[in-house]
């Protein structure tokens, strides 16, 4: 689950743990179980780090403003033992492995067990993304693709480069350059159900779903913005890559075991680097491009339009007026993680799709 939690626990606030309601666990990196009450969330892996932060910050201003009643906010990683039990009286469920799982638990169950999933793209017409959904804006993210730093890929593709690449008409460096070594590319994409791939394949082929070709290779297994895996130490590997994630693991120094950056370096698309090395994070000129996506974090609107305590408990944490979207701190975090922050209105703004 949540190593922000655990970060929690050996500070300060653990001596205020018994006033703030925290309970007994499960997963082997989160050993407490969220009560019944607190607000819950499960999902993408690509902002998993920054939510974990988000709920370390805000259980810490709850707890430092004397407030021992307010839900508290948690986030269970994309990556770890399954099953999980995701707060008390819940039953166990899968892990949600990537944005469209985290959807479909959303869906799947109520508020019992989860309250919001983090799926970092846009609403579109995919079956997850129905009206009875609201996607609560969190920050501002791009896709870019990544290769081995001493490899043989160029520092820059073009969109028509790349798509052809995971057409599988291009598939020879020097097709790309003749100078470039006369070597077979390998094209490699995330799970099925991976807010990367979705955004990824979208935007190399203008807007709509690329189907890739028979060269490209999938994991079927969480491999999402993980350069240290072993699948991925090869020369010719390309890999499409979150930005604002690999800035936070790269330049934030947020990397923790697997989830790094490992041998692979984010590369330019169309001439535009996708990092600005000076603030850290996504290069607002990358974002503006097509390959710029939205973060969001996706509750149930009857949930959020309720008008009760729960709802209320939703809006101070995710809303316009919430605490991400007003309290310094949370643009901070945002920003310490590698993401654009959103401005005024836009951060905590409801989209449908």
């Amino acid at each position: 689950m949540r190593k922000a939690f655990v970060r929690l626990l050996t500070s300060t606030a653990l001596a205020l743990s018994s006033a703030v309601g925290l309970g007994g666990g499960s997963a082997v990196a989160d050993p407490w179980t969220p009560a019944a009450t607190d607000i819950v969330g499960v999902g993408g892996h690509s902002s998993a780090a920054l939510l974990n932060r988000l709920s370390q910050d805000y259980n810490a201003f709850l707890a430092g403003s004397g407030d021992t009643t307010s839900p508290r906010l948690y986030s269970w990683d994309a990556v770890g033992p399954s099953p999980i039990v995701p707060k008390s009286g819940a039953a166990a469920i899968a892990r949600p492995m990537g944005a469209e799982a985290g959807l479909r638990a959303l869906l799947n169950t109520t508020a019992a067990t989860v309250d919001f999933a983090r799926v970092e793209r846009s609403p579109r017409a995919y079956p997850e993304d129905t009206l009875a959904n609201n996607f609560v804006a969190l920050a501002k993210d791009a896709v870019s693709w990544a290769a081995k730093g001493s490899g043989h890929a160029p520092a820059n593709l073009t969109s028509a480069q790349l798509k052809g690449i995971y057409e599988c008409t291009v598939t020879n460096w020097r097709q790309i350059d003749p100078t470039l070594p006369d070597a077979m590319i390998k094209p490699r994409l995330p799970f099925v159900g991976s807010s990367v791939r979705a955004v990824f394949l979208r935007s190399v082929n203008q807007g709509t779903d690329l189907v890739p070709g028979a060269c490209v290779v999938s994991r079927t297994d969480q491999i999402e913005d993980q350069g240290t895996d072993p699948w991925l130490d090869d020369d010719d590997v390309v890999l499409p890559y979150s930005v604002g994630h690999y800035a936070g693991q790269v330049y934030r120094g947020h990397a923790s075991g697997a989830d790094a950056a490992g041998p692979m370096t984010i590369r330019s698309i169309n001439g535009i680097a996708p990092v600005d090395p000076v603030l850290g994070r996504v290069s607002p000129a990358f974002a503006a491009t097509t390959y710029g996506r939205v973060v969001n974090n996706v509750v149930r609107r009857t949930d959020w339009d309720a008008g009760d305590a729960h709802a209320a408990a939703l809006k101070a944490i995710f809303g316009t007026q919430g605490w991400i979207c007003t309290n310094a701190a949370g643009a901070a975090a945002v920003a310490d993680y590698g993401f654009i922050p959103l401005p005024k209105n836009a951060c905590g703004s409801v989209s449908r799709a």
